[in-house]
């Protein structure tokens, strides 16, 4: 198993069907302790239960700085350690750019890119103290394309910020052994985009792709274990696309 005895922190997973669930699932069955993080905690801990036992399931809203400190300090006081922090927690809105207020703006800002920023602050001091580390940020291909599919700009602006904070962390970060990379899904089927795509367009979209489908949730799931584990341990600072050809750049 690639993950065993690891300890892992999962932002935005309690959803049922998307990335952060899979990628909870997959780490599970390769050996590590997972920590979901969500804003809603009965769900938190219904999707770590589901996960079998070792595992513990949080509130914490990401854009929080207090609440994230608290929750990184149980999970410290839980299991001693942090070994992985996936942040996936983000929101979108299908909105252009003449009808963002600041409002849609300081939300989709706040979850994806300040929260990827807490989250690391906050486990970046253990990782240190360890001497080891793996940070995966999830950002998505709109910030590589400039949108175009449902997000609107300011989802684009953030997930491109996503891309830049990863980069300059596993800079900086290097001397200490943790190693941040980012990954890029492409159009991925998940209780949220599922219900914005009518049949025309569902068609269309494929069409354009070169592997000829959607992608799954565990498509993403896999390349964020090979991200955390010791098969990438010589990568860090990277953007892992997984768009089925998507974007080819």
């Amino acid at each position: 198993m690639l993950l065993q005895g690891k300890v892992a922190i999962i932002t935005g997973a309690a959803s049922e069907r998307g990335i952060g669930r899979a990628t909870a699932i997959t780490f599970a069955k390769h050996g590590a302790h997972v920590v979901i993080l969500d804003l809603d905690e009965s769900a938190a801990r219904d999707a770590a239960a589901t996960l079998g036992e070792g595992h513990l399931g949080l509130a914490a809203n990401v854009a929080d700085e207090t609440q994230v400190k608290e929750a990184v300090a149980k999970v410290i006081e839980r299991f001693g350690r942090i070994d992985i922090l996936i942040n996936n927690a983000g929101i979108t809105q299908p909105i252009k750019t003449l009808d963002i207020r600041p409002s849609d703006y300081d939300k989709v800002l706040d979850v994806s890119l300040r929260g990827t920023l807490l989250m690391s602050q906050a486990v970046i001091p253990t990782m240190r103290t360890q001497s080891s580390g793996s940070i995966v940020c999830m950002s998505s291909v709109s910030a590589q394309r400039g949108g175009g599919i449902f997000g609107g700009p300011h989802y684009s602006a953030a997930k491109a910020g996503v891309l830049g904070l990863g980069k300059a962390m596993a800079r900086e970060f290097g001397s200490d052994n943790i190693r941040v990379n980012s990954i890029t899904p492409g159009l991925i089927h998940t209780d949220i985009t599922g219900g914005l795509m009518q049949d025309e367009r569902r068609h269309a979209i494929i069409e354009s792709i070169p592997l000829g489908r959607l992608g799954a949730a565990q498509d993403v799931a896999n390349a964020a274990l090979f991200l955390a584990s010791d098969l990438s341990s010589y990568l860090t600072g990277i953007t892992l696309d997984v768009n089925g050809g998507m974007l080819i750049h």
